[in-house]
């Protein structure tokens, strides 16, 4: 027998807090610099039931055009917060959310520090003699991405920490 909370996947795709939840989201999310499109989408699959989503079911349930998915979808792949599904066999684009996004953004933002590190670097050693203040500008923008990566694996070891021990508080 269901529990009394339980709502099929389908009546969950309309509930009114489900729907409220992905605008809040996408508002707050566009208030932190971000898209609000990239919010609705990544709102929206946070509370998606099933494992995975086609882009056109996406497009459809955020009355979204295909065009405006698709750079959603890529930019969040590239931000790692969501990733790509393939289903064999099927041609379509599916997507889902790691269930600790955070975690994931989190390791994914670490490999943006060292891209950002590593032009600083270039630069550095391109740069003509007799220019000290770039030189000096191009050092502390070097070391501070080297310093932020060393930092987010510190605080990605110390996340998986703390999240692992809540979820075993939790029982799960």
């Amino acid at each position: 027998m269901p529990e009394e909370n339980t709502i099929d996947d389908d009546a969950w795709e309309d509930d009114p807090r489900r729907v409220e939840f992905v605008e809040q989201f996408a508002l707050i999310r566009e208030l932190a610099g971000s898209a609000r499109m990239e919010g609705r989408v990544l709102g929206y699959l946070m509370v998606c039931n099933r494992p995975y989503v086609s882009s056109a079911e996406l497009a459809r349930a955020l009355s979204a055009s295909a065009g405006s998915i698709s750079s959603t979808t890529r930019r969040l792949i590239d931000l790692g917060f969501i990733a790509r599904h393939a289903v064999p066999g099927d041609r379509n684009h599916y997507f889902k959310v790691d269930d600790d996004v955070w975690g994931s953004f989190l390791a994914g933002e670490r490999r943006s520090l060292n891209k950002q590190q590593q032009i600083f670097e270039q630069m550095l050693a391109e740069l003509p003699e007799g220019m000290p203040g770039p030189a000096k500008r191009l050092r502390n923008a070097r070391n501070y991405f080297e310093w932020l990566a060393s930092y987010h694996r510190k605080m990605l070891a110390d996340w998986q920490e703390y999240r692992d021990k809540l979820d075993k508080e939790d029982g799960e």
